[in-house]
């Protein structure tokens, strides 16, 4: 069954072009032209992947993942003309998976959409666990559990977290990071990284470093 990709953009010939591309690559695709379109189709339908515009009429790119991610962790790509570090860390607070900046190639978008559905249909072993001090990650099941309660971890989150207890004992460096999580070499900054590890230090229990160590200039680990 082809993925469900749903794109959200009210430049017309930008989502033509990218629709049919979508659909050459085998994808099923929902185009709307505004946000409340947009956020009406996410949230009735069951798509594998959003593709949102940041500047929308009606509601922003923004604002609709803000929305979607209080009922959906579906993946979501926003697509923004807007390059700004700010733009972009505000999107990643509001939950979006990644971004990618206009003008950008189609195999680069295309690039992106596949590593993100890898991402969350991984290649893993049966009833494998990991563990570290009170956290237990349930890989099969894709779900966190810490001191006996689930956490509601996105899925950048948890692929963030799972690397870190993977190299527990070891300093992830952002480069590091970055092309393990996100799946291919990149442009985004590394800021990404620590915007998405104070999204977890956020969820986690006690104070901000209980679990989660900052090594200056190089970047993050878990120690026992």
């Amino acid at each position: 069954m082809p993925k469900k990709i749903l794109l959200v953009e009210d430049e017309k010939h930008i989502a033509r072009f990218v629709e049919l591309e979508l659909k050459h690559e085998g994808y099923d695709v929902f185009v709307a032209f505004d946000g409340r379109e947009g956020l009406e189709l996410a949230s009735s339908e069951n798509f594998d992947v959003l593709l949102l515009d940041v500047m929308l009429p009606g509601i922003n790119g923004i604002e609709i993942c803000r929305r979607i991610r209080t009922q959906s962790k579906v993946p979501i790509i926003l697509l923004t003309a807007r390059d700004a570090v700010m733009d972009r860390v505000a999107g990643l607070d509001a939950g979006a998976d990644d971004y990618i900046v206009k003008p950008f190639a189609i195999e680069e978008l295309l690039a992106r959409i596949r590593t993100i559905l890898r991402r969350i249909t991984p290649d893993e072993k049966i009833g494998e666990s990991l563990h570290f001090r009170d956290i237990e990650i349930d890989v099969a099941a894709y779900e966190v559990i810490v001191q006996k309660n689930k956490l509601d971890l996105t899925k950048t989150e948890y692929d963030l977290l799972k690397l870190l207890i993977e190299h527990k004992n070891k300093v992830c460096t952002r480069e590091l990071i970055l092309t393990s999580v996100w799946g291919y070499d990149t442009d985004i900054e590394t800021n990404v990284v620590d915007v998405y590890i104070r999204h977890l230090r956020n969820k986690l229990p006690g104070d901000m470093n209980a679990y989660i160590e900052t090594v200056r200039g190089v970047g993050y680990v878990m120690r026992e």
